[in-house]
């Protein structure tokens, strides 16, 4: 089975939570959605390699920020592929939540895992700056000199401390000298660089009646949906590669290298991966596509959302469905607002 560090990992923390791991091979069902409310029992959690369950125990306090993370993860997985033909659909009755699709070097399988790695960093550097936890909290190092106008103050989001996490989880698994182990360490480095390319200064004005005489600035994470549309750009042009075999020390190790030397070399910034892709148009349980079938579609769309290329040429139907919407809103003063229900009638297109 593919390596998914986070993801196996995420199903036994689920697990841990629940009653009681994504992160470790991607698997998470809907039976373990009430992340974050419960103690963790460190040892209960399957899957841990050793390095892993060290380092639980070290951090139990932030676990469940990890589940969260990845879990912010596969929803901003959605929310990016939802109108693609595969829309980062979860099997709920399965611990490997995207079903095979992972099993494979592709593009999904690189994006899954830079996604799911930033939202752990992104979780626990959130949680850390809220300050409840007691082994981190706000970033005191690197602020630098402020500028005209500004001192620094607030609390500046320590990254570092919630990529260290995310790392020591996700690397603890992937430590073979394959290639697939070398792609998913490359993914999930760069779902991390993510956060840190897009960390931002953050203002807030102090004077008499908003004069903004002085400003008093930190360092913050963007909205996870920035870092979803920047990964998803990456996925748009991520690096195919092609795998090469080395003798070394340890014995043979799997490296890869650019298929095709006239692009320009990937960078720790951009997806990598070797395999193609299924056209995920049928259904097929080999591959773990569940086919376009049923998929609404966008009439008036060129793009892949389109009914043509997401129906894969099938054609499709259409229906009209009925909806109450408020309408007429009026303001009253003062305050509210009274508006009347109205319904109205929708087509909706649907791949054959």
């Amino acid at each position: 089975m593919a390596s998914f560090g986070y993801f196996l990992f995420l199903c036994g923390l689920s697990q841990a939570l629940s009653s009681y791991p994504i992160w470790w091979s991607l698997a998470i069902g809907h039976q373990y959605s009430s992340l974050g409310t419960q103690p963790i029992l460190c040892g209960s959690i399957p899957g841990l390699v050793p390095k892993q369950l060290r380092f639980c125990r070290n951090y139990v306090e932030i676990m469940p920020s990890v589940a969260e993370g990845v879990k912010i993860g596969i929803q901003e997985c959605q929310h990016q592929f939802r109108g693609r033909r595969w829309n980062c659909t979860t099997v709920n009755d399965s611990l490997a939540i995207f079903g095979p699709v992972l099993d494979k070097a592709t593009r999904e399988s690189a994006f899954v895992h830079a996604i799911a790695s930033a939202g752990v960093a992104f979780a626990v550097t959130r949680f850390c700056a809220e300050g409840s936890a007691t082994i981190c909290g706000c970033d005191t190092r690197h602020k630098g000199s402020p500028g005209e106008g500004w001192k620094w103050g607030g609390c500046s989001e320590d990254v570092e401390f919630g990529s260290m996490v995310s790392r020591e989880f996700a690397h603890a698994r992937e430590n073979r000298p394959d290639a697939r182990s070398a792609m998913n360490r490359h993914n999930n480095e760069a779902g991390r660089t993510a956060i840190i390319e897009l960390m931002h200064l953050k203002c807030k004005c102090h004077g008499l009646s908003g004069s903004c005489e002085v400003k008093t600035c930190w360092w913050s994470q963007p909205d996870f949906r920035v870092i979803g549309d920047y990964l998803k750009d990456k996925y748009d042009s991520a690096s195919e590669m092609v795998v090469e075999k080395h003798r070394e020390s340890r014995g043979w190790v799997e490296t890869l290298r650019p298929k095709y030397n006239f692009f320009k070399a990937p960078t720790e910034k951009d997806l990598v991966y070797y395999e193609n892709s299924p056209n995920f148009c049928e259904p097929n349980p080999e591959t773990g596509s569940f086919g376009t079938r049923d998929r609404i579609c966008n009439v008036t769309s060129h793009g892949i959302d389109g009914c043509d290329l997401l129906c894969c040429g099938r054609g499709h139907n259409t229906r009209t469905e009925k909806r109450k919407e408020k309408c007429h809103c009026i303001f009253h003063w003062c305050c509210y607002v009274r508006c009347q229900e109205c319904i109205r009638v929708y087509d909706v297109h649907t791949c054959k």
